[in-house]
């Protein structure tokens, strides 16, 4: 309690009444304030003056004075400094060997001084003697570690450095997911909120909740993509510019660390990015945001829409009423085509059923009567013309035939079989020979008028034709120039063939039927035959092939792969090779796969020839 005096007067001072005092009032003042611990440090040191004096004067009491530093620090355990290695003082946490662990950048000048000084207290060797207690070179080296400390925190840009590589803050950012974006506040306030510590500018709005407004939103994230940080990497260069030896040197190493920081800033400033841009993906007010500009564009079209939808509904109702009388004219029509089909359909299967029944009446009439055949041989013919009779004859013609053949007697039978088979081979040759007329015709008239013999085949170049398009398949170089020249090389008729009488000749044989194709090679054949003067001898006295009754089997398109393969596996060194090549071809002799080789050996000579002539063609 203190009590309150008015000013005396001073001499020559004009007083003046203006109104009466009211009546004193009692006040009671508590001690505290930083006013009131000024006071009372100024009698605790028995000072006086004001409040800076006081203070300096207490801070030098401080000094002279080692056992009145007190100081609560975050961390009194001391097990930290035991394993730490001065050598790498670079990679030790600078808070943590103070006792700051706990508050680390928060920490302030005053508190990082007063934590060196009770570490020097408890830690500097001296101190430590003088409280009798013996000292190593552990001791030693956990002092230099303080002393470490304390010249990186204590200093205001490299404390700076320092905490731009805190250790303990974490680089880590959430990624674009359910979680994230279901608890999406939960995850990314607390992040943003540890990232501001890096920006330039101290004012760093807040991420703020569901119900904050579209300004603050976007005032937000606009601040974050123009984010502006402080942090660089200085810290964590590899080598000190001021080791070097010379200024060539020092300029090498300072360029090296430059280049090392510019890296961690831009990798830092895409963090930041990917930051933002995450959780704009997963900011649900975003998504709000952009749902309701949709609607609303959408609303807006609607509207648009439906003043043109009303406009032109009525329009509508007439077309759809002209269109309902035009289905139903559509439906009418598709019933009666419906109706017909189905009755088509019938009648085709009604007329298969018949045909079908008639076709085993007759397979059945031939079978009873062994197909009127003396011997197996003739029997397996008269099936064959028996199938052929059922795919080409009517219906009327089937039954006809089997109404005469159960009528008439075994003998008579066979001869109505015999002439209805005759009758139907003569059809089908006519059938033939008025195909390939119109064929030869159409063939002429494509090659009009004037070609004369230059255009006229005979049996051997049909062969040699037939065989260089298989010998010269798609794809090979001027394909049909080289095919003209294999034929001019190998041709006795004398008729020069040029790349387009190939073409033309090639695309008349593909337009053929499979069976004229066959009666072309086997004409080829026979006249290859005669040219070699064997005809005779193989008609008089048959071969071994011809006598077992079957002829040289081609080879298979894996018979021909495994031969390829066996003479890759057997080279020509190795013994008994063809042997060895013949059982790894099962159903192939010794004998075939030798001339199998040959035969390849000569299409590759005969193929490699017709190229280089086409080559040297082409050049000349």
């Amino acid at each position: 309690m203190a009590d309150v005096y008015l000013p005396p007067s001073v001499d020559g001072e004009q007083l003046q009444q203006l109104r009466p005092l009211t009546a004193p009032i009692r006040i009671t003042v508590q001690p505290v304030g930083r006013w009131f611990e000024a006071r009372f440090k100024r009698q605790h040191h028995r000072a006086s003056g004001s409040l800076r004096d006081s203070t300096q004067a207490a801070s030098e009491s401080s000094e002279s004075s080692d056992e009145e530093v007190s100081l609560d620090s975050d961390d009194d355990d001391d097990t930290h400094l035991q394993d730490l290695d001065p050598s790498d003082w670079k990679n030790q946490d600078h808070y943590a060997v103070l006792g700051l662990g706990k508050r680390r950048f928060r920490s302030t000048d005053d508190d990082v001084k007063k934590a060196y000084k009770k570490k020097v207290l408890k830690h500097h060797p001296d101190k430590k003697k003088a409280r009798g207690e013996s000292v190593d070179e552990k001791e030693h080296m956990q002092f230099t570690c303080i002393t470490r400390a304390i010249e990186v925190l204590g200093n205001v840009s490299k404390r700076r450095a320092y905490d731009s590589i805190d250790p303990e803050f974490h680089d880590d950012i959430p990624g674009v997911d359910d979680d994230a974006k279901e608890n999406f506040f939960e995850v990314f306030t607390d992040i943003f909120e540890r990232n501001a510590r890096w920006s330039k500018k101290k004012r760093v709005p807040k991420l703020g909740d569901e119900n904050s407004s579209w300004s603050d939103v976007d005032s937000f994230y606009q601040f974050w993509y123009e984010f502006d940080s402080w942090r660089e990497y200085s810290y964590l260069d590899e080598e000190e510019k001021e080791k070097g030896e010379s200024r060539e040197e020092r300029r090498w190493i300072d360029k090296q660390n430059k280049a090392a920081r510019q890296k961690r800033k831009k990798e830092e400033t895409i963090r930041i990015r990917t930051l933002v841009d995450n959780a704009y993906a997963c900011d649900p007010r975003i998504k709000k945001k952009k749902d309701d500009e949709i609607k609303r564009r959408e609303d807006k079209k609607k509207a648009k829409q439906d003043a043109i939808r009303a406009a032109a509904e009525e329009r509508e109702r007439e077309r759809l009423a002209a269109e309902e009388v035009i289905r139903l004219e559509k439906q009418k029509q598709e019933d009666e085509a419906k109706a017909k089909a189905m009755a088509a359909k019938k009648e085709k299967e009604a007329v298969k059923r018949a045909m079908k029944k008639v076709r085993k009446q007759l397979r059945d009439i031939c079978k009873n009567n062994s197909y009127y055949a003396p011997d197996e041989d003739q029997r397996v013919k008269h099936m064959q013309e028996m199938e052929m009779m059922c795919e080409q004859l009517s219906h009327t013609r089937l039954s006809e035939l089997n109404e005469r053949l159960q009528s008439s007697s075994e003998a008579d039978a066979a001869v109505v079989f015999q002439e209805e088979m005759r009758l139907v081979n003569d059809e089908l040759e006519k059938e033939k020979q008025d195909e390939l007329s119109r064929q030869r015709e159409s063939q002429a008239a494509k090659d009009g008028p004037g070609t004369g013999k230059a255009k006229a085949w005979n049996d051997n170049d049909l062969k040699l034709l037939i065989k260089a398009v298989n010998l010269f398949p798609a794809g090979t170089v001027k394909r049909y120039e080289v095919i003209a020249n294999f034929i001019n090389s190998h041709s006795t008729s004398g008729v020069p063939r040029n790349a387009k009488d190939v073409i033309n000749k090639t695309k008349n044989l593909q337009r053929l039927d499979p069976s004229v194709k066959e009666e072309v090679n086997k004409k080829a054949f026979d006249n290859f035959e005669q040219s070699k003067g064997k005809k005779d001898d193989v008609a008089s006295a048959p071969s071994e092939r011809f006598t077992n009754g079957a002829a040289e089997k081609a080879w298979t398109a894996d018979e021909q792969k495994r031969l390829e393969q066996a003479l890759k596996t057997y080279p020509a060194s190795t013994e008994e090779r063809w042997d060895r090549i013949a059982e790894a071809i099962p159903g192939r002799s010794k004998k075939e796969c030798v001339k199998r080789y040959k035969d390849l050996v000569m299409m590759i000579k005969a193929k490699k020839a017709a190229q280089q002539q086409a080559a040297k063609a082409a050049k000349s």
